[in-house]
């Protein structure tokens, strides 16, 4: 394997959301056991094949289970689509506030932790499988848009709100300059970082991921930018 294939490893393991996996828990019981691994087979589904290429049959093959359990435990295809959708988008919000605090809360120069924080960003959001996951919400908003709007207002707009939070507690410590609107300045700074790399590949398609060098390059421009309207 290659230096640059490593650092691609490394990156996609590092991603906020990765398909659920059907690990046991210890005292677990056989009902919730079944649950999870029902869920991480319909993920991988459903990424695969869209909604209306989903099986329910290929689910229960992949879960292990039978057809009838599957329909016990979320009655219908669209209950377990539901599910699988509002599951990933806590997912999503708890990888990506965690990824605020460890790269802004401990900065002592607004530079750097923005760097930081958009090399995280690039990283995790890229990932085939977080990119799947969106195309997969995007296409069924029109058939179910409680649940796929569900997952942007509780998922990625609640994750900007705490990033405006977050550039807030830059301010205080001086190291950004007041911020007439915070949620406004994290999706300006969002969308600096993301809407390249991201709009691409929702129309070229998950293979056309960014090289690492170039996820560098956005990171450090899009920080560069964002300072020049905001930095003290």
């Amino acid at each position: 394997m290659t230096a640059e294939e490593d650092v691609v490893e490394y990156r996609q393991r590092a991603a906020v959301w990765q398909p659920e996996q059907a690990v046991t828990i210890e005292g677990e019981g056989r009902t919730p056991r079944k649950r999870r691994a029902i869920l991480a087979a319909a993920t991988e589904v459903f990424l695969q094949h869209g909604y209306l290429g989903a099986s329910m049959d290929e689910v229960a093959a992949k879960a292990g289970v039978s057809k009838q359990t599957v329909y016990k435990q979320f009655e219908n295809k669209e209950r377990l689509f539901a599910e699988i959708v509002l599951g990933t988008s806590d997912q999503l919000m708890d990888g990506l506030v965690q990824a605020y605090a460890e790269t802004l809360d401990g900065a002592v120069d607004a530079r750097e932790g923005l760097q930081a924080l958009a090399r995280r960003l690039l990283d995790s959001l890229t990932a085939a499988s977080v990119l799947q996951l969106r195309r997969l919400v995007i296409a069924e908003a029109d058939r179910f848009p409680e649940v796929c709007g569900a997952w942007f207002t509780s998922g990625f707009e609640k994750s900007l709100e705490a990033l405006g939070e977050a550039l807030t507690r830059l301010t205080e410590r001086g190291l950004l300059r007041e911020l007439e609107d915070p949620t406004l300045a994290a999706y300006q700074f969002a969308g600096l970082v993301m809407y390249k790399p991201m709009n691409r590949a929702m129309f070229a398609g998950t293979r056309e991921r960014p090289k690492p060098n170039e996820l560098d390059k956005l990171a450090d421009q899009a920080t560069e930018v964002f300072l020049a309207a905001y930095g003290a």
